[in-house]
């Protein structure tokens, strides 16, 4: 399921204050969990080393670029299934959290990742695109599609993501 990035589209340049400004003037407001997730995101020490972005964030979906560089690299320009895997769990992370009212102490954690790779992804910025397809108390079940950028089928994760700490 392709985003429309128009939608909630994020900028790394946002600042708090401009999505406090939108959400006053009658805009899009982001859900408590999908601003947890975009304040995370930009300052997590492991998603800023793999350079993620994300790109949008929409009620159970989200999507996340990561650009190439030779340090994903297996050998020459092949990424990494280790850093495709990341994205993939990174992904759906952030649609878990997409539509969540965040409480006192939220934490998570993935209880199940697979992952399936499709096609190379070679020297080239990935996009993955996670999609809640069951939301339970606790669970949440995530399809994510990850596409190189000429929009092939690089990798496919399942992905079972635990919330705590929700009201």
């Amino acid at each position: 399921m392709p985003l429309e990035s128009e939608e909630l589209a994020l900028n790394e340049t946002m600042t708090t204050d401009e999505v406090d400004c939108s959400a006053q003037a009658g805009g899009p407001s982001l859900p408590a969990g999908a601003e947890l997730m975009r304040e995370f995101l930009a300052h997590s020490p492991f998603v800023g080393h793999l350079g993620m972005r994300l790109e949008a964030i929409h009620p159970d979906a989200v999507r996340i670029s990561m650009p190439f560089r030779p340090e994903l690299a297996t050998m020459g320009d092949l990424v990494h299934g280790g850093a495709i895997t990341s994205l993939v769990d990174t992904a759906a992370m952030a649609a878990a959290w997409s539509v969540v009212e965040v409480g006192q102490a939220p934490r998570g954690t993935t209880v199940g990742l697979t992952v399936d790779f499709v096609g190379p992804a070679r020297g080239a910025e990935l996009t993955a695109d996670a999609t809640v397809r069951r939301r339970g108390r606790q669970l949440c079940f995530c399809d994510v599609d990850v596409a190189d950028g000429h929009g092939r089928l690089v990798a496919r994760g399942l992905v079972t993501y635990k919330l705590g700490g929700t009201r």
